[in-house]
């Protein structure tokens, strides 16, 4: 099943150290959204774009302090805790040090838009990312139930926070988006 030609699919952050229960970071819903994810990526076949999140080299102003709360994550990029869960085949792969990956490099990749937004942490990469994206103008949908929180009452609130943006950001659902 493929979708219609509107717009591009941003993955974000389905890495291991995201959907391994054991790992501090884990959203306990990663399980159950990832088979939507997967669904979409192969509906968007030729229009998905993944992110990736990996610690800085060197942290720096606010970072520093972060980081000692979470020195676990003090990992090179290419540590196993930051691999991509699924292979991202030919699809590119966007890999920034700050949680919301909005910027030059992602912006060339989606065009105009519309760009819809799967993954994790809906209350942190996923709302960093959808935000700036709708500051640039872009008509951005958050597929809801295809982003897992840190928890079911975090992952609630950025989504009724993405939603007082409506119309530049709206809310969907992974049948919607398959429904055309």
């Amino acid at each position: 099943m493929t979708v219609p030609d509107d717009g591009m699919l941003v993955v974000i952050d389905v890495q291991r150290v995201f959907a391994d229960p054991g790992q501090p970071w884990a959203a306990p819903r990663f399980a159950e959204v990832h088979p939507r994810i997967r669904r979409l990526v192969d509906a968007f076949a030729g229009r998905v774009v993944h992110t990736r999140f990996v610690a800085p080299a060197q942290p720096a102003g606010a970072w520093v302090e972060y980081y000692a709360q979470w020195p676990f994550a003090l990992q090179p990029p290419d540590a196993p805790l930051y691999e991509l869960v699924d292979d991202p085949g030919d699809d590119p792969v966007v890999t920034t040090t700050t949680f919301g990956k909005w910027g030059p490099e992602l912006a060339a990749l989606v065009g105009t838009g519309p760009v819809l937004l799967t993954g994790v942490s809906t209350d942190c990469c996923v709302l960093s990312t959808a935000l700036p994206a709708a500051d640039a103008g872009l008509d951005v949908r958050v597929v809801a139930d295809a982003c897992a929180g840190a928890s079911d009452a975090d992952s609630d609130r950025a989504l009724q926070a993405m939603a007082l943006y409506a119309p530049l950001l709206t809310l969907t659902t992974t049948d919607a988006v398959l429904a055309g």
